[in-house]
């Protein structure tokens, strides 16, 4: 993926850190034909974004009710066990866009945490104690973004400041951190 290239490029140079935006912000259960023909517009995206595989609904699972539960999830991750948080958030894409998986289901979830090393035991445990307050962080993480003019995903802010929305190249990222990084040192 795009950010992962860039962290590579630059090492501790830069740090990346997701922030949370709910692109389902209510919990509904969608209308299943209507859900399966927005899918098809995926195969567009594939063709931007070859490093991933992004596959029309295709399968018998309901697609999620809402945007919470994966984003709660990658908060227990990422706050309990940083170390699998990158990880977490790669099967969190393959399970929804590759593999047509109902990520708005606290058993795929804990599946998930579990193919990740971090167990499914301990994550359900935590989704029970933390859920709450993990869920409040997510909304409001997406509210600070709403009050930002953030309106869409993937926007990528660089240095606090400078808000990029839309999947942009790799080198298009290189490029205006490069030029952040040239002018902090100048100073």
């Amino acid at each position: 993926m795009r950010l992962d290239e860039v962290k590579d490029h630059f090492g501790d140079q830069i740090s990346i850190t997701w922030k949370s935006f709910l692109l389902k912000p209510e919990s509904k259960t969608p209308d299943r034909e209507k859900f399966i023909r927005y899918t098809q517009g995926w195969e567009r995206m594939a063709a931007l974004e070859p490093k991933t595989s992004f596959v029309p609904w295709s399968t018998s699972s309901n697609p999620p009710t809402g945007s919470l539960p994966a984003q709660v999830a990658q908060k227990i991750i990422s706050s309990d066990a940083p170390e699998y948080a990158d990880a977490m958030h790669h099967k969190l894409l393959e399970a929804y866009f590759e593999k047509n998986l109902d990520i708005s289901d606290w058993s795929v979830l804990a599946n998930l945490a579990n193919e990740v090393g971090f167990g499914e035991a301990k994550f359900s445990s935590l989704v029970e104690t933390r859920r709450l307050e993990l869920s409040k962080r997510v909304i409001d993480e997406h509210n600070e973004a709403i009050s930002q003019g953030i309106t869409s995903v993937p926007t990528v802010v660089i240095n606090h400041v400078l808000p990029v929305p839309g999947a942009q190249e790799t080198e298009t990222y290189i490029t205006w951190i490069s030029r952040l990084i040239e002018r902090k040192n100048q100073v």
